[in-house]
């Protein structure tokens, strides 16, 4: 991973999220909800509450490593919270093996609400996003990677394309429910995608033409993890692994 200047790390990380062509607030209710039954058990790492422009205050669970490697921020998938499933694992394991991470709570809709409702989130989660890394920042890291998992992979591709400066040092996409990468323009650090032999459809389809894609990125690559679903059931030792490898530059 590389270090960014701060002039650019301000620039990207503070500037303002773009409109969509529809917007909705994430449902705050619910995500009090969330929170208030996620925070009285959370064990590792501590809560924090994050701001940024244009959206309430949002949860984060923040683990600080000892002399840390780098930090990571961690978007989990549609409609659940920052400590739920796969994400809440890899958080701890991430931060064990030396990154300070920042899990932080995604826009959501109603719990009945369909994938294809969410794009009118991404506004709120690119905006979310810059206020995380601007944390992060606060707090000196200045090594900072994007790891988000399906409807999550889907926020941060649309930040990502949308704020292409912004000071990263990689992101790493897990299982993108959609299974489509939005084209990079500009984008200055490399991407990884990972995604599992027992993966949803569209995810499994569209592995070609995001391999191709990062081809145009440099230090980029694709890895298939085989012997799991969409979730890395009972390989989430193993994807933490992988994900230390691309961190530090290690071969699959």
């Amino acid at each position: 991973m590389r270090f960014l200047s701060w002039k650019t790390a301000c620039a990207a990380a503070l500037s303002a999220p773009l409109l969509a062509l529809a917007q909705q607030p994430s449902d705050y209710a619910r995500e009090k909800r969330w929170a208030d039954e996620v925070v009285p058990s959370i064990v590792v790492g501590e809560p924090v509450w994050l701001e940024a422009p244009r959206t309430e205050k949002f949860l984060g669970i923040y683990t600080e490593a000892k002399n840390a490697k780098g930090a990571i921020v961690l978007a989990h998938g549609l409609g659940v919270h920052p400590d739920y499933g796969l994400i809440g694992d890899l958080r701890g394991r991430l931060a064990d093996a030396g990154y300070t991470t920042l899990s932080i709570q995604m826009p959501i809709l109603a719990a009945d609400a369909p994938a294809a409702r969410y794009p009118v989130l991404f506004w709120e989660a690119d905006a979310r996003f810059a206020g995380a890394v601007s944390y992060l920042w606060r707090k000196g890291q200045r090594r900072i990677v994007l790891l988000s998992h399906s409807m999550g992979s889907r926020m941060a591709n649309h930040y990502i394309s949308s704020h292409p400066q912004v000071p990263l040092a990689g992101w790493i996409t897990l299982s993108i429910s959609n299974g489509e990468i939005a084209p990079l323009k500009r984008v200055k650090f490399p991407v990884y995608d990972v995604y599992a032999e027992k993966d949803y459809d569209a995810v499994l389809q569209g592995a070609e033409k995001r391999a191709a894609l990062l081809k145009r990125v440099r230090g980029s690559s694709q890895t298939m993890m085989f012997a799991t679903d969409h979730f890395f059931a009972k390989r989430e030792k193993e994807l933490a692994a992988l994900i230390r490898l691309l961190l530090e530059g290690g071969k699959k």
